[in-house]
């Protein structure tokens, strides 16, 4: 069950604080020795008023032995990095 881009924005906000807005969704199929390990829905957000970065990924998975679900919400903060790697190797 693929659930909605506001209550994945609710779910960033609340974690990490800031104002997210939605970007996209990107279907990601994650995969280890052949077989399929995750197989969902990622949602991005570029992240307002907050420290520590502008992006954010949040996706959604059922708990185990319950009709509940998490949230999971992640700030990319190594963008900078990247950035600075690139630079470094020119």
């Amino acid at each position: 069950m693929e659930v909605s881009a506001g209550e994945l924005r609710k779910a960033v906000e609340s974690q990490h604080g800031g104002k997210a807005i939605f970007v996209t969704k990107l279907a990601v199929k994650e995969t280890f020795e052949g077989k399929t390990v995750w197989d969902g829905v990622v949602h991005i957000f570029d992240l307002h008023s907050n420290a520590k970065s502008t992006r954010a990924y949040a996706w959604s998975g059922p708990i185990e032995g319950s009709d509940k679900r998490r949230f999971y919400a992640v700030c990319c903060t190594w963008a900078g990095l990247v950035v600075a790697e690139r630079k470094a190797k020119a």
